[in-house]
């Protein structure tokens, strides 16, 4: 039996693998800095599948500030030749669902956007919201696409969450992340676990993502066995600059099995 110490609590846990499904926006944001075509999202893309990936993610933004439509398309394209699952993420504008329809990618992830963001920073606020999301579930579904919708680390929240028909949530992950190593830490892993626990208990799987990394990774994995999947883009690409995109993704693949792996120094 595993046992892992964090900020002085101890974890008695076996690992479980979680997919890992890795978000190339940066791959693109990078690329359209220099208005080129290097470096491309396919050939990351690739590497990541060639080296651990279960999936490839893109969260299309209605501004294209880092993902395009043809990246989209060249992506859903890769991960059916490759027998890998494509998840597509974003807000409920027409133009994004009517593709996920199209190209019936394998997960569409429902989003809230709000003007002005750097990043998805909340998930959908239900019931309220329950009339924007519920149709584009439903929509989804019909075509066969698995669902899944964002949501906040609130286990109270997940019977109005079941209740849209969405088939997963994503829950985000930054509280956990930013409490790392804080006296707040042990609140907020156990909010996550929690949230975990409901939405499976209310019919749902789980996803997870927002700033999961090498350090924080495994114990999510050793102690939280009902999350199946979780989507990690932006640590992965930035210790990737350090270590090579290939190894990179091999030791997000180990941790999401629950091992520690070595972290760069980044500061």
């Amino acid at each position: 039996m595993a046992r892992l110490y964090i900020a002085g609590i101890r974890y008695i846990s076996s690992p479980v693998a979680i997919n890992l499904s890795i978000n190339l926006n940066k791959i693109a944001l990078l690329r359209n800095s220099r208005g080129g075509t290097n470096p491309s999202p396919k050939v990351a893309g690739n590497t990541c599948l060639d080296n651990g990936a279960y999936g490839l993610t893109l969260h299309w933004r209605g501004d294209n500030r880092h993902t395009r439509e043809d990246d989209v398309r060249t992506l859903r394209a890769l991960c059916d030749r490759r027998g890998a699952e494509f998840n597509l993420e974003g807000d409920q504008r027409e133009e994004l669902i009517a593709i996920a329809e199209e190209l019936r990618v394998t997960q569409f992830t429902l989003v809230p956007v709000k003007p002005g963001e750097v990043t998805s920073d909340h998930g959908w606020d239900l019931p309220s919201q329950h009339d924007i999301v519920a149709p584009i579930v439903a929509r989804l579904k019909a075509k066969g696409i698995r669902t899944a919708i964002f949501v906040d680390p609130n286990a109270d929240m997940m019977a109005a969450v079941a209740a849209t028909g969405v088939d997963r949530v994503e829950i985000y992950t930054e509280p956990y992340a930013a409490a790392w190593g804080k006296p707040q830490f042990k609140q907020e892993f156990e909010r996550l676990k929690a949230t975990a626990r409901a939405a499976v208990a209310a019919g749902m799987k789980v996803n997870a993502g927002h700033d999961l990394d090498l350090r924080n990774m495994p114990l999510v994995a050793r102690e939280i066995p009902e999350i199946d999947e979780v989507s990690i883009g932006h640590a992965l690409l930035c210790d990737a600059l350090y270590l090579g995109l290939a190894e990179s993704v091999q030791r997000y693949a180990r941790v999401c099995r629950g091992e520690a792996v070595d972290a760069p120094v980044t500061k």
